[in-house]
């Protein structure tokens, strides 16, 4: 114990000038570095209260172990104490101690003037206040802090820090400072529970939190990816975390990957020297621990914790396979990303898009494939992407030619299932003897010729069985049509249907379909063709009265 009761604070003042004030000048990252000392005390549970008004002011309590008297004097008001020199690497359960360099205490002066510790250990509590006015008045020596109590107490151990005279002068948004604690610390889990507390509003602290407003779409959680990546690296598999990828381009301050080293940031969101050209990182964050760079000899930790020393042979080779992770996570993010669109535009449009790739000709397919691929891989809105390619697919549908022939329906029909099928022969055939069908029963022919039945059933002359495909017809003025005009016609009508029959069912009927086929004779565009006529035909026969 010690012989007297004072406690002391032995420092140089542009010390807590410079690490303290200036350093820590953010509520987040000066209580960052409460909370850290709270973990290294072992505690499992901290509630920071946060206070507007008159007494503006913030309260942190934690379970901690506490301090004695002689602790605080040897350990807390000791600046630039480097616990894990002193053989303190971990604490009385057995975690890794985050601080390091004996500097954090400082922070809180970067928030408040006023800095009241109230603490508890081994049947004592000890509370005493620290004013940052009087510690510049001290301008060589030790400064002594105010003892306000120190007293034997039954209570459970456990550490209050008050800070007060704050220079934030503005009300307290606890949800942004709960988020903003949440990207800092990185330990936060059942075993250690942090809660901001303002008014009635209480908001746990968890590492979920800092992604909380993102709208995720992809995750490479390590280490398990790194199952997908050959590159050798002497700390892989000490390395965890989450890289996630959004929907949506991130605004700028979320973009990058977080550096944890046991719990702690000791580096900013960065993409390590990566390019940043590539649209990629504008939808790219996420955190990764590696807590070995905390353990290395030489110190590469930033005294802000910001950054870590890129300059050395052991940050470098880590850097270089950092970059490796973001290209092997560039590539599968295209790949995913293509993927689940594809999905999409299958759901809204209401087609699969590898099916309908399958059912485009030879001399379409590429040009389509690069055009969908482009639009897949532009910066356009999903909407917009979806409804882009869906207007392409009612332009270009499965088996093109086909549709963009606008058949006659009573044709297509009859046609569709055996051109789908390739057999181009059966849809020309089976869609004559249709049109061949419909006219003998729509005349009442009895000439069992089909080809005589045409010449006998359409033209200029007139007969009992007579169809006319002009007659319905007349000029608007209600004046006939010339007669010549009306001749033509139905001539036409007759020498097509009678064409269409000798010229295309007849050889069909004779010939083997695999020669017609193999000789070129009788093609897909053959069939085309044959069937537009018979569409033609069609809508004139369905237009056709007797004479």
């Amino acid at each position: 114990m010690s012989e007297e009761n004072t406690l002391t604070m032995k420092f140089d003042p542009n010390t807590i000038e410079h690490l303290g004030v200036k350093m820590y000048s953010s509520i987040p990252t000066a209580l960052a570095e409460l909370l850290a000392n709270a973990y290294d005390a072992d505690a499992n549970e901290v509630t920071i209260y946060l206070y507007d008004g008159t007494n503006k002011k913030i309260v942190a309590t934690d379970n901690g172990i506490g301090m004695t008297f002689d602790e605080i004097n040897d350990f807390f008001l000791r600046i630039g104490r480097n616990r894990r020199n002193e053989g303190q690497s971990k604490s009385p359960s057995g975690r890794i101690v985050t601080g390091k360099k004996g500097l954090g205490k400082l922070a809180l002066f970067g928030i408040g003037d006023t800095i009241e510790v109230e603490t508890v250990k081994k049947g004592e509590k000890v509370i005493f206040r620290m004013n940052w006015n009087d510690i510049k008045n001290t301008l060589v020596g030790d400064y002594k802090p105010q003892i306000i109590s120190r007293i034997r107490y039954k209570g459970d151990s456990g550490t209050t820090i008050t800070l007060s005279e704050l220079k934030r002068k503005t009300p307290f948004d606890e949800e942004a400072l709960a988020v903003s604690l949440s990207k800092l610390l990185n330990f936060f889990d059942n075993s250690f529970k942090v809660f901001v507390k303002k008014d009635d509003v209480e908001i746990n602290v968890n590492k979920e939190l800092k992604y909380s407003s993102l709208n995720k779409e992809f995750e490479f959680v390590f280490p398990e990816y790194f199952k997908t990546i050959d590159t050798e690296y002497h700390y892989k598999d000490e390395i965890s975390g989450v890289i996630l990828t959004t929907e949506k381009p991130l605004r700028p301050e979320m973009r990058g990957i977080t550096l944890y080293a046991n719990g702690r940031l000791v580096n900013s969101p960065e993409f390590f020297g990566k390019s940043e050209s590539s649209h990629f990182y504008s939808y790219v964050t996420g955190w990764l621990n590696v807590d070995f760079v905390d353990n290395w000899k030489e110190d590469v930790i930033s005294t802000n914790r910001q950054s870590l020393n890129w300059d050395l042979d052991n940050t470098r080779a880590l850097r270089n396979f950092l970059q490796i992770i973001l290209s092997e996570i560039q590539g599968d993010w295209r790949q995913k990303r293509t993927e689940r669109r594809r999905k999409k535009l299958t759901e809204r449009i209401k087609i699969d898009i590898s099916e309908w790739y399958g059912k485009l000709p030879s001399d379409v397919l590429p040009k389509i494939e690069s055009i969908v691929d482009s639009i897949e891989k532009s910066e356009l809105p999903a909407e917009d992407q979806t409804n882009t390619v869906a207007n392409i697919h009612e332009l270009i549908p499965e088996y093109p030619y086909y549709h963009w022939r606008h058949l006659h329906p009573k044709v297509q029909t009859t046609s569709r299932e055996d051109y789908q099928e390739e057999d181009y022969y059966r849809a020309f055939l089976e869609t004559v003897k249709m049109y061949i069908n419909t006219v003998r029963s729509k005349s009442g022919s009895k000439n069992s010729s089909d080809s005589s039945m045409m010449g006998e059933v359409f033209g200029k002359d007139v007969k009992s069985s007579s169809l006319k495909v002009t007659k319905k017809y007349t000029i608007p003025s209600n004046y006939n049509f010339q007669s010549t005009t009306v001749e033509d016609i139905e001539e036409g009508q007759k020498f097509l249907s009678m064409g269409v029959v000798s010229g295309g069912r007849n050889p069909l009927s004779h010939e083997g379909i695999r020669d017609l086929r193999d000789s070129g004779l009788f093609t897909e565009k053959d069939c085309l063709d044959l069937l537009s006529l018979l569409s033609h035909l069609y809508k004139r026969l369905e237009d056709a009265e007797k004479a």
